[in-house]
Parts: structure tokens; sequence; C-alpha cells
């Protein structure tokens, strides 16, 4: 099955091959600079971006020193299984406008060491954790907490229903949980007239903000169809990761703590604005 969008996963690690060690360093540090910790332990999670590395890896970074400082030896990560063929992208789009995702192939769970498909393995939305996570193990010096990488894919808005989500509340018990999602798509890319399309210094990242906080105000209110739909229209890839994390740690606080705009119109060949918000989220658990 040929690809439909570009080849992220390889200008991924292209990308990371081109860093010098300095420039980790770096990434890593500048991650530093929030102490996110006890949002994990505390039951809460994490939300951090997949776009450009050298744009988004602080907010990356945030997430592993918070994953590696909350002293748990396992962490689960849940990434976007994108729609990278034709297969994949026609299932999402029936379920969006009202399909059953039960009839649908693509339905479950993906990961490392499951008896199920394997998209996941082309998929590059967690490159960037793995990446940073295995520079700090090593700059630490420490033994790697056991890392579990799920990609669910057609919650349809009935995450609890979700072939493999049994499994993932069981690792759940015993581990913290961060998910990865780009909340916010805007510009002729991605559909929006070239009229319409705002640049993210004029209004851009004003509007990111605005309208990933509608979403998150959705989700942690469990109206899990509410929020596929509102995925859909607002241009969110977490439409999947957000109701299944929301399942897992129920209601939520959140606040976005960084947001940043990353250029995309050189890689889909599209006119300018074609830009993705890269935003680090906060969701506290509420009791």
């Amino acid at each position: 099955m040929e690809n439909i969008i570009p080849d992220f996963k390889q200008e991924a690690i292209k990308r990371h091959s081109n860093l010098k060690k300095e420039q980790i360093d770096e990434i890593l540090n500048e991650g530093m600079k929030w102490d996110l910790a006890d949002v994990l332990r505390s039951g809460g999670s994490l939300i951090f971006p997949h776009s450009n590395i050298e744009i988004c890896g602080h907010q990356t970074a945030a997430v592993v020193h918070a994953c590696l400082n909350s002293g748990k030896d396992k962490v689960i990560v849940l990434g976007v299984l994108h729609a990278l063929t034709k297969e994949l992208d026609d299932a999402r789009k029936r379920v969006a406008y009202g399909g059953d995702p039960k009839k649908e192939v693509f339905w479950g769970i993906q990961g490392p060491g499951l008896d199920f498909r394997k998209e996941w393995e082309n998929e590059f939305s967690l490159l960037n954790f793995l990446f940073l996570w295995n520079e700090e193990i090593k700059r630490r010096n420490v033994k790697s907490p056991e890392l579990i990488l799920r990609y669910p894919y057609l919650a349809g808005g009935s995450p609890d229903k979700i072939p493999g989500m049994q499994e993932l509340k069981a690792q759940f018990s015993n581990a913290v949980i961060v998910a990865t999602g780009d909340l916010f798509h805007h510009g002729a890319g991605y559909g929006d007239p070239i009229g319409l399309a705002l640049e993210p210094e004029q209004g851009g990242l004003q509007l990111a903000e605005i309208t990933i906080n509608k979403g998150l105000d959705i989700l942690s209110k469990g109206d899990y169809s509410a929020y596929n739909e509102f995925s859909v229209k607002s241009k969110s890839d977490a439409r999947d990761v957000g109701q299944v994390l929301r399942y897992l740690i129920g209601s939520f606080k959140s606040e976005i703590l960084d947001v940043v705009s990353d250029d995309m119109s050189i890689i889909y060949e599209k006119p300018k604005p074609t830009w993705v918000a890269g935003a680090l989220v906060k969701l506290e658990k509420l009791n």
C-alpha cells in the first residue's frame, strides 16, 4: 500500500542523524524548564507534538524528563496512527462521517508485542520521542523504564469498545501515560481557503490556542462523539489518542504550556500559510 502523504518517517530519521551532540543537548536542556513529573504521578497526563524536532523537540523533551522523573518503571506512550495509505484514509473517513468502526479491519490498538496489524511499523509520530528518550537515557546513564507504545485507530466515539483496550487498561494500572498529537493544522495544505488562512504571527497561533482549548474542554467532559467530530473539523490528528487517553485517566483540567508553529508548505508543496501548531499540554486529573 503506497503512502498518500509525504514520507515523514524518513524525514524524521534524516533530521535526527543531522543533529550534532550540542544541538541534542540544547533540546533536552530546554525541556527541563518544565517540571511535570507530579502531573504524571497524580494520574494525569501530558500531550506533546510530533512535528519537526528542531521546532518542537523541547516540548517532547519536557515529557521525556517528566516520565523519567516520575519514578515509575513503566511508561505508556500513545502514538497517532496516521492515515498513511488510501485504505487507512478511506476507513478513517467512513468512521468520521458516522460509519461503524466495527466494520473496519483497522479498528483496534496496534503496537510492538501485540498480535494485531502492523501499520504502526511505518508510523512516525513517536520517532522524536524515542530519539530524545534514548539520548536522555544515555546522558543520565540509567536503566530505561519499560516503554509500552500503543497506536489506537478508529475509536469512533467509543474508546471503551476498541479492541485492545482491556490490555491497555491493565497496563495502565501501574504505569504513567503520555500521548502525542498535533492538535491544530491550518492553511492551504490542509484545505483552508488561501484568502482566509492566517499566518501564525497574524492571529494564527491565537486561533490555534482557542481551538485546542475547545477540543480539550469537550474531551474532559467525556463526550467522545463530540470530540471525534470536533477533531475532524479542527484538523486535529489526536482524535483517537485523545479518546483513549481520556477513557484511561478520567476527567481533567487542561493547560497549554507552550505553543509554536511549524511551516509545512515546502514538504506539502503548497503555498503559505500551511503550518501545524505544536503544543505542550498538561492534563491534571480531577478527582
